[in-house]
């Protein structure tokens, strides 16, 4: 997920073209990548699309935003790739919709000096992060100990460019460890795309996970540099309990549970018949929930599908939420606030704003759950019909990798959300 957050706040480009326009040019496939390409399905389009005309007039003269309008535009057509990273910072609850212009270029400038010296702190113990290198072999043994790395020259200087050597702190070592697998994931991912062939840019997505996971070692690896990092730590914040392990259970299981509780209120045949064939814990669903469906679409389709999702679970509360320590019963408070405030209720998303009417608050049911769940009604017949175990249920779920309609599933990942409600409120 980090590549597309990193790369959307990197990109420029133009303007529509024409009513509909072909959004392939904007990120460019390899040629040699370009036949196995998933097809792109969305369009951008002449007013429905949020442009940057548009979002620019829905600007007041000091800056604040009109974040209902927007989000609005958004739920109807996406974002112009022009614009991206600029709205997905408010989508994320980087800023306030309700700040001025001078507010937030305050906050701008105290996060960018923040990550600065988050990664200053992290270049003492790791000098090559924010070199314009990442590194993909092991740097340290499992005591701390530096490595010789044989893809330099060998002597002294050179491998304390890669670590400082000896680390008596455990989360240190475990935090160098990681490193390489980062840098691994790095050079995999989205290996089709041009923008990933630039050695910098690898580099500086390395730098923004390898900072990441030095903060938040509870979860670890899982336009500006610094921008784009903020963007991502906001992103993980609505997705970093499904990445907390024990050795017990996996984060994710309580989402997992949730879907199949949808599944069993919505679809009890399709339920009945994935735990006789000991699916019942849905955790052939784990890829979509873990990487929120990057795979199941193309790379234009999955972010226009991310920040439509975002602008439907949209809350005003989300800024204040974030800053506060206690965001549960922060959560809670805003909610009933909201809820009792018609001009703060305008400001939600579709899929927030129903919620909220309804009283629902049980944080499991994101709206990803519920996209799930439409993805296996598109193949509720077929699942009845062919899996006779849980590998023809992989086999099948794997066919619509790439091959989806993000418009079509968020419609009825909407018409599932609603379902549910109903069918809970009446139990």
């Amino acid at each position: 997920m980090g590549n597309s957050m990193f790369i959307m706040c990197k990109k420029d480009g133009m303007f529509f073209s024409s009513a509909v326009e072909e959004l392939d040019a904007y990120y460019p496939i390899r040629p040699e990548c370009q036949a196995d390409a998933p097809r792109t399905r969305f369009k951008a389009r002449v007013g429905k699309t949020l442009s940057p005309r548009r979002w620019n007039a829905s600007f007041s003269e000091d800056g604040h935003l009109d974040i209902a309008g927007v989000l609005r535009r958004i739920q109807r057509g996406g974002i112009h790739p022009l614009i991206k990273g600029e709205v997905w910072e408010f989508l994320l609850g980087c800023f306030d919709p309700n700040s001025a212009l001078d507010e937030r270029n305050v906050v701008r400038q105290r996060r960018r000096e923040q990550y600065a010296a988050w990664k200053s702190e992290c270049q003492q113990l790791v000098p090559v992060i924010g070199s314009g290198n990442l590194v993909t072999t092991p740097i340290i043994n499992d005591d701390g100990h530096l490595i010789q790395d044989p893809s330099v020259s060998g002597n002294h200087e050179d491998n304390a460019f890669l670590s400082n050597g000896v680390s008596s702190d455990q989360s240190t070592i475990q935090w160098k460890l990681g490193l390489p697998q980062i840098g691994l994931d790095v050079v995999r991912t989205d290996r089709a795309l041009v923008f990933y062939e630039n050695e910098a840019n690898r580099a500086k997505l390395w730098d923004i996970l390898a900072v990441y996971s030095w903060l938040d070692k509870d979860i670890g690896y899982v336009q500006d540099e610094a921008d784009a990092f903020w963007c991502f730590e906001r992103a993980m914040r609505r997705m970093r309990e499904n990445f907390r392990c024990t050795t017990s259970s996996m984060g994710v299981q309580s989402q997992l549970s949730t879907l199949g509780q949808i599944i069993k209120a919505i679809d009890p045949k399709l339920h009945q018949h994935l735990e006789e064939l000991d699916g019942g814990e849905y955790l052939f669903a784990i890829r979509m929930l873990m990487v929120l469906f990057r795979r199941e679409f193309s790379f234009i389709d999955g972010l226009y599908l991310w920040e439509v999702m975002w602008a439907m679970e949209y809350n005003p509360s989300i800024y204040s939420s974030y800053e506060s320590s206690d965001l549960i019963s922060s959560e809670v408070h805003k909610t009933e606030e909201i809820k009792a405030d018609h001009k703060l209720l305008k400001q939600c998303g579709k899929f927030a704003k129903k919620n909220v009417k309804t009283g629902w608050t049980d944080q499991r049911c994101a709206l990803a759950v519920f996209l799930a769940a439409s993805v296996l009604e598109t193949k509720n017949k077929q699942l009845l019909k062919e899996a006779q175990g849980m590998d023809d249920v992989a086999l099948i779920l794997g066919e619509i990798t790439g091959n989806l309609d993000a418009k079509k599933s968020l419609n009825a990942a909407l018409k599932i959300h609603k379902k549910y409600l109903r069918k809970a409120k009446k139990s």
